[in-house]
């Protein structure tokens, strides 16, 4: 969880040795299964760079303090998925890691992720079916840290008053679209997918990116992966409750080419910098080896969310419209879980602004009301959720009882 509002956006995460120390351990997991569908040693690279990407975010030493644990699922004996898992094996066991100078010394497998029945029908009739899941590697890295305390996390800065968002691109402007969220969408899987297509550049955006933490040039990041470019410069936002200026001039020269560069899953991140820094940092990666690199964005203090592509405006919404879209599916997969009969024309939503409280002057509210009406019959008073800080610290609920609302649980 990221930011007062506790956002689900976090790439890794780090724990201290004890109490008394910022010395540590950060945890990350990366993954690409759509991707094995058409490549699946791409697959198992892109599962590779995830993680590292996931883990820069935390200060560690060197690249080849990561360890990884490799989960391997596969259906093994069918038609073509041998082949498949092999070729994941051996891109990365054999090609990748050892140019990384990384290790797995731990995983597990899956060989069995395929599952068949009869389907009885009427007049006797029966049917055959089966279920296969695509080759699926799930790695899981993990590595020392030096200092707790300098994890860097999605949340926008919003304390600078000139900063700019950075995109680093590992996929050197190709932005394929195969095995993306966004060809899903479509019920399409693609031909071509993202792919780690030099592992030097994985190696040097990773000291990069650890030389300008030490240096305090980093204000946020957040790897880009599942959504692609888009999302990562949503979650960030949504992390900090900020707005967006999202221009695409270097990306692109036509708007029919905004779908692949705003939603390609290619490898890299977005890193938020001091505007006098953004020349220094861009240098660096150049330096580097890594130059399809450039300010992507720049916060706002308000709520909109703009796409432009040379001042021509692609997308014009409002942070608030995008975090409700954004949070939808796990919404509407939570009520199926717990209340799977509840009616959903009667569920009523109601999301009411946060402003961050202070000492002098207590939050209107931190959080975001549901109101079931198939659970609460009754109507009002409705449940809400505080936390035992707020409540002792400043009392604020009582304005909110007045309004119907009575407190439900305490975290």
């Amino acid at each position: 969880m990221v930011g007062p509002w506790q956002v689900p956006v976090a790439d890794v995460a780090v724990t201290t040795a004890s109490f008394d120390t910022h010395t540590g351990e950060a945890m990350a997991m990366g993954e690409r299964p759509p991707v094995a569908l058409i490549n699946p040693a791409a697959s198992a690279r892109l599962a590779v760079a995830e993680a590292i990407t996931n883990l820069a975010a935390a200060p560690i030493a060197k690249l080849s303090d990561i360890k990884l644990s490799a989960n391997w699922m596969s259906a093994a004996d069918h038609p073509g998925e041998n082949q498949a898992l092999y070729d994941a094996v051996y891109a990365v066991g054999m090609e990748m890691c050892p140019a990384l100078g990384i290790a797995i010394p731990v995983g597990k497998d899956s060989m069995s992720m395929r599952t068949s029945w009869v389907d009885e029908k009427e007049e006797g009739e029966h049917e055959d079916k089966s279920v296969t899941s695509p080759l699926s590697l799930v790695v899981t890295g993990f590595a020392p840290v030096t200092d707790a305390l300098a994890t860097l996390t999605p949340q926008i800065n919003l304390d600078q008053d000139e900063s700019d968002l950075i995109l680093i691109d590992l996929g050197n402007g190709q932005n394929r679209l195969g095995g993306s969220a966004l060809a899903q969408v479509y019920g399409q899987v693609g031909n071509d997918c993202p792919d780690v297509d030099d592992p030097e550049d994985i190696k040097a955006f990773f000291e990069v990116i650890q030389g300008l933490n030490r240096d305090g040039k980093l204000l946020a990041y957040h790897d880009r992966s599942d959504g692609g470019l888009l999302v990562t410069l949503l979650e960030m936002a949504f992390a900090a409750h900020a707005g967006l200026e999202i221009k695409l001039d270097w990306m692109i020269d036509e708007p029919v080419e905004a779908l692949n560069a705003l939603f390609s899953e290619e490898l890299g991140a977005v890193i938020q910098v001091n505007r006098e820094h953004t020349e220094e940092v861009l240098a660096q990666f150049a330096v580097a080896g890594i130059e399809t690199c450039g300010v992507i964005a720049r916060p706002r203090y308000d709520d909109q969310v703009r796409v432009t592509l040379f001042e021509e405006p692609l997308l014009e919404t409002t942070r608030q419209l995008t975090q409700r879209t954004w949070t939808e599916t796990s919404y509407r997969m939570q009520s199926c879980a717990t209340t799977p009969n509840a009616p959903r024309t009667n569920t009523t939503i109601c999301s009411i602004a946060a402003i961050q409280g202070s000492p002098q002057r207590p939050p209107l509210i931190l959080m975001t009301i549901l109101v079931r009406r198939s659970l609460i019959p009754l109507g009002p008073p409705w449940p809400f959720c505080v936390s035992r800080a707020s409540m002792a610290r400043w009392k604020w609920p009582g304005p909110l009882i007045k309004l119907g609302l009575t407190p439900w649980m305490c975290i």
